[in-house]
């Protein structure tokens, strides 16, 4: 689990069938088995390099994130070690499990922030965002400023400090992102289909009469 606090950017590469990761040094000793959020993707420190690690890397990931490409080009990657129990969230609950990627469709600067629009490629997912909400992108805790298309289309203000300490601010019009909606919007969508579709019970207020409990 992780808070989608970026704490270096580093870059990735291929190495073989795996990927490599380079610009750990502000992450500190990374053990072997340990879980790093790569661009909002979790991944597991498989082998210690002199300035990184090599980390496995499934079919599904690569199909459903950006990594593949950035490695093809050695692009520059978020960073986050694992959320430890005790650790400050001050961001939001962010898994590691990318949902799919968006478009870069809106990008600007303004006075005091930086506009950022972005596309679901899957509009479903954009049931999962509203005004407020908070979203992973490339593994960056951010908030929605604003929505329409039912979510598909969403975008962001982000401020200076972020924009200069992440990977954003390499984005340009057309850049693919990883994007995670909200874990609890989608634990909350589960269990409210789950209610509606349960069956029926036996547990009735009749029942439990009979039987002497209420």
């Amino acid at each position: 689990m992780f808070t989608g606090l970026v704490q270096a950017v580093g870059q990735v590469s291929h190495h073989g069938t795996s990927i490599h990761v380079q610009g750990c040094g502000p992450l500190g000793q990374l053990q072997i088995g340990d879980s790093v959020a790569v661009d909002g993707i979790c991944l597991t420190v498989a082998a210690h390099t002199q300035d990184g690690f090599v980390a496995n890397v499934s079919e599904e990931t690569l199909r459903r994130t950006t990594l593949g490409h950035k490695a093809n080009r050695g692009g520059a990657v978020n960073l986050e070690p694992a959320l430890r129990l005790g650790d400050r969230l001050g961001g939001h609950l962010v898994s590691g499990h990318v949902d799919g990627a968006g478009e870069v469709t809106g990008l600007k600067p303004l006075p005091s922030s930086w506009y950022l629009q972005i596309h679901w490629h899957d509009p479903t997912y954009g049931r999962y965002i509203c005004d407020k909400a908070s979203v992973a992108v490339d593994g960056i805790s951010l908030t929605v400023a604003g929505c329409r298309d039912q979510g598909s289309v969403f975008w962001l203000a982000v401020i200076p400090y972020t924009w200069s300490h992440t990977s954003l601010c390499k984005l340009r019009l057309g850049s693919s992102v990883n994007l995670e909606a909200d874990l609890m919007a989608k634990y909350t969508e589960r269990l409210l289909q789950s209610t509606n579709t349960a069956p029926e019970s036996d547990l009735t207020p009749e029942w439990l009469s009979y039987h002497g409990w209420i």
